[in-house]
Parts: C-alpha cells; structure tokens; sequence
C-alpha cells in the first residue's frame, strides 16, 4: 500500500487559515483514502508521496532526496500577491523571500491549487500549467453547525450582545490585507448593529499596519468588539452568534472562514459600495 506523508509547521502560528486548511485535509485524506493509502502526519520517513503543506526550508532542502523515494505535492496556500498588506518585511527580506516562495513551488513536482485562478498566477511565474490541479479547500460539518436558539443566546449573554441584535462577523487575523480598516468604517456607518472581528495578531508585530490596527483594537468604536485569537474548537461559538458573515478583505486565496459560516448558512453581502453614505444618513 502507498504512503502519504502529510508535513506542515503551520500549528507554529495560531489562528491562521493554512493550519485550519491543513487540519481538514488530513482528516479527509485519513477517511477517504485510507484503504488505498498508509496515510502518516509529520513523519521523519521518505515515502511515496510526500504531500508539503507549507514552505519550510527544511522541506525544500529535503525535495531532492523525497524525490528519489515518490512524488513531491505541495498546497498553494499563498503567492507573493497575497502576501502583500499582510506581514512588513524589511524590502530586501521581502524580495527573497518572495522569490523562495516561487522558487519551492517550482521545485516540487506537482501543486495543489485552492483557487482556479490562481493558476493564471502560477503561470505568469513561469510554472507548467501541468503540473497544477485545483482542489478547494474543505470543511467538516462536525465541527461547525448551527446551535438551538437557547445555547446560541447564552453565547451573546457571554459575549454582552443583546438577543435581539443583528451581529455582524468578520474573521482573519487583524491585518491590513485583510480590510479591517474598512471594516470599522462600515460599522460606524451603522451604529445600531453590532460588529464582531474574531482574530488578532498572529504574526504579531510584524503585521503590516501593527500599531494603526493595535490602537484600533484598544479602542475601537461603540458597536465593534475584537475578540483576539480565538481557538478552531470555539469558532463555531462566534459563528453562531452572527447573523451575516462581511469579509472586507483585499486579496485572499480560498478563506476557510467563508466555508465554516456558509457550513452554519450565514448570509454573506457580495458587495458594497459608497452609497452606503446615502442608505445609511
């Protein structure tokens, strides 16, 4: 039977959307395909299949012997492009690493894509169309669905929000790319709905917007609360508690949160536009 071995350091960072990818991918893999495949986690052992769900440099200094043992897989979780307004890096710091980032792509033998068209991306980067397969990122719904009313309105007593107020959600780290700034804009905007961001600092600060964002956080308007990193295992809670999913964000490759609040059947806005000014006084 083949093996898999599925590598990430992803758990390093808490509250990102690569670890949470990773958590559902070795779940599905472990249930779908474990009668075909010996399926091993962060194994020491060369197999088959050797499945890179992120880019340490340890991974890429070990591809040329993985390669000589099976075929090299590697998860796109993030381009160059996505990366920017995410995390400040010092402008020669960021130009390697943006080049290792295309240079590890382009030494594995194949891709996982969680977004099609991200393939145009890849190709503008010179890698062979050929080598990458989409396949979208996936959610468990035994770990986000909808709770009884009861247990959902002692979630918001928890949380201070009335019963009957219409909540707002917003979930990824507290990050310029990720559209907190117009966040709070919509939400003074609307001043008798209450806005919640689940997510804080992950990468801490070096967070491109660090100190704009953490004096936002530390004071933020009336009707918005920050509830800072929250684990996988209670987003089902703040899910819940929300009415309507808002994800502001500039650029993003498949957000798992998208998956875990339409798993609950949140409503999600497609778009906003500046007559808000007008609906809204």
């Amino acid at each position: 039977m083949p093996d898999i071995n599925m590598l990430s350091s992803a758990d390093k960072v808490k509250a990102q959307g690569v670890l949470s990818a990773y958590i559902e991918q070795v779940r599905l893999v472990k249930h779908g395909l474990n009668e075909n495949y010996n399926v091993m986690v962060n194994n020491l052992k060369f197999c088959d299949i050797m499945h890179y769900h992120t880019i340490d440099f340890k991974f890429f200094l070990s591809l040329p012997f993985a390669k000589l043992h099976g075929s090299t897989v590697a998860y796109v979780h993030f381009v160059p492009e996505t990366l920017e307004e995410s995390i400040k890096l010092p402008r020669l710091i960021k130009k390697v690493f943006y080049k290792y980032v295309i240079w590890f792509y382009k030494s594995v033998d194949y891709l996982v894509v969680v977004n099609p068209y991200f393939i145009d991306v890849l190709k503008k980067y010179n890698i062979d169309k050929s080598k990458i397969t989409y396949i979208p990122n996936y959610v468990s719904e035994e770990d986000f669905y909808v709770y009884e009313k009861e247990k959902i309105d002692d979630i918001k007593e928890q949380l201070n929000i009335p019963r009957d107020k219409f909540v707002v959600l917003g979930v990824g780290q507290v990050q310029t790319r990720k559209g907190i700034l117009d966040f709070i804009q919509v939400a003074k905007k609307l001043p008798d709905v209450q806005f919640i961001w689940a997510g804080g600092f992950s990468f801490g600060s070096i967070t491109y917007g660090y100190k704009e964002l953490k004096s936002i956080m530390e004071d933020p308007p009336g009707n918005v609360k920050f509830t800072g990193i929250i684990s996988r295992k209670k987003m089902n809670d703040i899910y819940n508690a929300a009415d309507l999913m808002f994800l502001p964000s500039y650029n993003e490759l498949f957000p798992m949160s998208i998956l875990e609040s339409m798993a609950l059947g949140l409503e999600f806005p497609l778009f906003l536009k500046d007559y808000l000014n007008k609906t809204c006084g």
